[in-house]
């Protein structure tokens, strides 16, 4: 293996193989949160279960990188980030191959925790490890790399997921892991010098509890409100409460008990404070827009599964371009200028989904697409470099860590309240529309609408019905889109209140062999 005196850095062939693992540590995380999605009913199938059973295969795995997220930093410290990076890979390759062999819905509910457990760490130690890798003046392409595994691995999870399936069968929707896991786990062992573990006081325990059962509480809320009708279940109510008390007591214990795992001083970091509220806000919209996006395509568009698809795929070519650009950009115009382009195109991408008709043409909706994405790209790759441009290096895993684990809440909430917002807007507007179809509306009296929606047959009962709906649902979409649109907003306010500083002396590139 190339090396290069201590006082040199890593050699270029080290930083190249450490940020492929990297990057394929980022993508299999990232893919994991939704390749599973569109294979869900075919794994029903096979493990002969019920549509509220199968749900817990993604809940399992969402709750479990959930809670685990938060203690990356301490396990890091105490054991190494190398070590650590190391058999998280290999408990997550592992933990892959095991749902892809389960036999049973306990069986793959154990399995999909045991892959969270171990998924948990890989984004924020691959963040972590890229910023640690390179000097201050290359961080801006570093993350740019590092960004596109973690903004383009949700969008082509459904679309790999669906050809996986479709071509062997649901369970290579796990094994797909399993070589590159090896390969990364191989390559971080060869070429990533270990850090001297850090001394750490006990685990703080009390504190991991009480987040644990805040976070564990709030997913199920998340995951089970709409499938419960929310508060009108007792058990929604239970857990919702259960979340609240888990947050408070973490929060009080936080700030009062000397060694809570979680330290208070990260926060006082205006750049990483602020940045924590708009990774919040960026997976919120993210996730939120994408969950939205297949269904108006499909449903009220009538685009094939296929050709959907194809048609969100330049969200993810923009993402990219822009974040290769900004990486580029960043040292030349600051980070606050791009995020600030950022939200503007972001916010304009909204705000013309907000107008869209079912008959939008594929060409608008390719455009806007690409503009969405190029928005998010351009604000993802500087909010990676000056949220982190000024915290103290001691710092840094568990603030990256924190990064994910707000992240992954965010796109929780989004999706959440989107898909609720959905529900009760089509249901008000079917109302509102219901409230005018009267036999003295005379547009009902017309020889085609007569004739397609005559209200004294079944069928033509249904088919004004149907026609009522959808055209609710259009309206819904469209408050959607514009909900998601002012969401976007107070971004460009928390832009502002970050200074532009130059990174501190913590950068130092770590040795590698």
């Amino acid at each position: 293996m190339a090396t290069n005196s201590s006082d040199q850095g890593p050699t270029t062939l080290c930083r190249v193989v450490v940020t492929v693992c990297a990057m394929l540590a980022t993508i299999m995380q990232t893919l994991d949160t939704t390749i599973a999605n569109v294979a869900l009913p075919y794994i029903q199938g096979g493990l002969s279960t019920s549509p509220d059973q199968i749900t817990w295969v993604l809940t399992s795995y969402i709750v479990a990188a959930a809670i685990m997220t938060a203690p990356v930093g301490w396990l890091a410290g105490r054991f190494g980030q190398r070590n650590f990076f190391v058999i998280s890979l290999l408990g997550f390759t592992a933990a892959s191959m095991l749902c892809g062999v389960a036999e049973s819905l306990p069986q793959m509910v154990i399995f999909r925790l045991l892959q969270g457990v171990f998924g948990a760490a890989l984004v924020p130690l691959s963040q972590a490890t890229m910023l640690d890798l390179y000097p201050p003046e290359q961080r801006g392409w570093a993350m740019a790399i590092w960004g596109m595994g973690i903004m383009v691995g949700p969008i082509l999870g459904p679309t790999l997921g669906g050809y996986l399936t479709d071509a062997y069968n649901w369970r290579w929707v796990f094994y797909i892991n399993v070589p590159f896991g090896i390969l990364a786990a191989i390559g971080l062992a060869l070429f990533l010098t270990e850090s001297r573990p850090r001394a750490r006081s006990r685990f703080d325990w009390t504190g991991f509890a009480y987040l644990s059962l805040g976070l564990a509480s709030l997913q199920l809320v998340l995951d089970r409100g709409e499938l419960k009708d929310w508060f009108g279940s007792t058990e929604i109510v239970t857990e919702l409460v259960l979340a609240c008390l888990g947050f408070y007591l973490f929060l009080v214990h936080m700030l009062l008990a000397p060694g809570s795992f979680i330290k208070p001083r990260m926060f006082h970091d205006r750049n990483f404070a602020a940045g924590v509220v708009l990774m919040f806000l960026i997976g919120a919209v993210l996730l939120a827009s994408m969950a939205l996006l297949p269904p108006y395509l499909q449903n009220l568009a009538n685009y094939p599964v296929s050709t959907a698809g194809l048609i969100m795929a330049p969200r993810g070519v923009g993402t990219m371009a822009a974040m290769m650009l900004a990486g580029r950009l960043i040292n030349r115009v600051g980070a606050r200028l791009l995020m600030l382009a950022g939200v503007v195109v972001l916010a304009d991408s909204m705000l013309r989904m907000a107008y869209w008709t079912p008959d939008v043409s594929t060409s608008t909706i390719v455009t806007t697409s690409l503009i969405q994405g190029f928005g998010f790209g351009l604000m993802f790759t500087p909010l990676s470099i000056i949220a982190f441009a000024t915290l103290p290096i001691e710092f840094r895993v568990d603030g990256t860590a924190f990064f994910s684990l707000v992240r992954n809440v965010g796109s929780a909430i989004g999706i959440s309240v989107s898909s609720v917002l959905l529900t009760q807007n089509t249901q008000i507007m079917h109302s509102r529309i219901a409230d005018s179809v009267t036999p003295f509306n005379r547009m009902l009296q017309t020889d085609a609408a007569y004739l397609l929606w005559n209200v004294t047959t079944p069928a033509g009962l249904a088919a004004l019905n149907a026609e009522v709906t959808r055209q609710a649902s259009i309206v819904a979409y469209s408050n959607d889109f514009l909900f998601l649109f002012f969401l976007t907003l107070p971004t460009a306010i928390l832009v502002l209140f970050m200074r532009p500083s130059a990174p501190n002396g913590g950068g130092q590139a770590v040795p590698a062999h």
